[in-house]
């Protein structure tokens, strides 16, 4: 199975990052987690990217505030799909990074999750991976009838509680 790479922009989204993490054990998806910076480190985050393929990637999440640019950095440098995760921050809560994230031009895509949307960012990558790996694709199948099964028994609790 192909890793995903999750690069943050800063230690500092490390506790937002996290939940991407507990998918990726439950799902048991090989991933790597690293800081680069599309200001800081750019000549180690194109490295990164225009190597990752042949290191064994299938998917790169990058997570930034702020600019926000690190998703765009890593695309334009690998065809790989990247996942953008904007980063809220305390001057605009996220609608920067968020803007700066989903604004990519033609050619160079990114997608893009919700503001701290990093287990949304998780699904994707394994949504992206199951596209060639059966066994990944019915885990996930197995969790969208999980959480279904979950909805249906709130609804019928709240249903024999209000409903007469």
């Amino acid at each position: 199975m192909k890793k995903v790479a999750i690069i943050m922009g800063s230690d500092s989204d490390l506790s937002k990052v996290e939940k991407a993490f507990e998918v990726f054990k439950a799902l048991e998806i090989p991933f790597e987690v690293h800081v680069y910076s599309a200001h800081r480190t750019p000549l180690e985050a194109k490295a990164f990217a225009e190597n990752a393929a042949q290191n064994g990637f299938g998917v790169i999440i990058a997570a930034a505030g702020m600019a926000a640019h690190l998703a765009g950095a890593i695309a334009a440098n690998t065809v790989l799909p990247v996942i953008g995760i904007p980063i809220k921050a305390a001057a605009l809560d996220g609608m920067d990074a968020l803007l700066s994230t989903v604004m990519m031009p033609t050619g160079i895509p990114v997608a893009t999750v919700a503001i701290d949307g990093a287990k949304n960012a998780a699904y994707l990558a394994a949504q992206i991976l199951a596209v060639s790996d059966e066994g990944l694709r019915c885990k996930l199948i197995a969790l969208r009838h999980e959480a279904a099964k979950e909805v249906l028994e709130k609804d019928q609790k709240i249903s024999q509680k209000y409903n007469a």
